[in-house]
């Protein structure tokens, strides 16, 4: 599959069929993951858990072997370029038939992180059982997917805008078509879908509207989604990334993340 493919056709799997990765997928997977990078330059750091071994396990999953867990330096932009990574072993996995899903809020933190090996001055937001799909999903997967909505994504003129955010994004290429179909199907926290695209020329300006609350939290999931949504424009579009705010004037909730130039 090629990466459009990949994205397009990826879903969050919750029920697995109980079967160790096999060694090829497993030393591929490792390989893949040891040259990782995202365009913050910040590193993210792999570790493959076993279930069985750290007591690992989550209400929403079934039938999972192992884990991924990655850790991040808790320094600015840190979600981004996690969840950038983070993404990018989540497409890699599902070329090679393996299912993940992020899981956040449903596992015992402590836990992993203490099986992650977590040092002081890292973060551990988000972990993900690794594994192949089942053939039917389990009841509370089903639930699950159902109650945010997993397969609905926001209309484009909610999500893209042209040179402001009063102008709704038209008459695009298919080229460009495609890039923001990219990131329209990116997967989110609670499918709150918070990025928002201001093209102006070449340049593709990303914003977060915030529609999940972080107060009080170590780290901003909704800036993790950001990542993800990145993560997918530039794996098709290319490009490169800034950090230099245009001074496009947003709502109150949005918040500027990163220029993307292709």
């Amino acid at each position: 599959m090629n990466i459009m493919e990949v994205i397009t056709t990826r879903k969050s799997v919750r029920t697995f069929d109980g079967r160790e990765l096999t060694a090829a997928d497993r030393e591929r997977l490792n390989a893949y993951l040891a040259g990782i990078s995202n365009p913050y330059g910040i590193p993210v750091t792999f570790v493959m858990l076993d279930a069985q071994t750290f007591g690992l396990s989550s209400p929403v999953i079934q039938g999972e072997k192992l884990y991924a867990a990655a850790m991040v330096p808790n320094v600015q932009h840190c979600e981004e370029a996690f969840g950038y990574s983070f993404e990018k072993m989540v497409l890699f996995a599902w070329s090679l038939g393996i299912g993940t899903t992020w899981m956040g809020g449903t596992l015992d933190r402590p836990l992993f992180e203490k099986a992650a090996g977590t040092q002081e001055g890292e973060l551990m937001p988000i972990a993900s059982p690794l594994g192949y799909p089942a053939r039917d999903k389990s009841a509370t997967d089903v639930k699950l997917r159902a109650a945010v909505h997993g397969d609905e994504r926001l209309p484009t003129a909610e999500l893209f805008f042209d040179r402001d955010f009063a102008t709704p994004l038209t008459g695009v290429s298919s080229q460009t078509g495609q890039w923001l179909e990219a990131v329209r199907l990116a997967p989110s926290a609670a499918n709150m879908q918070p990025w928002r695209i201001v093209r102006d020329g070449s340049q593709f300006h990303f914003y977060e509207k915030h529609t999940l609350s972080s107060e009080g939290a170590a780290w901003d999931v909704q800036k993790i989604d950001m990542g993800i949504a990145l993560c997918h424009f530039m794996s098709v579009a290319g490009g490169t990334l800034s950090l230099a705010d245009p001074g496009i004037t947003v709502g109150e909730k949005s918040e500027y993340i990163a220029t993307v130039t292709v």
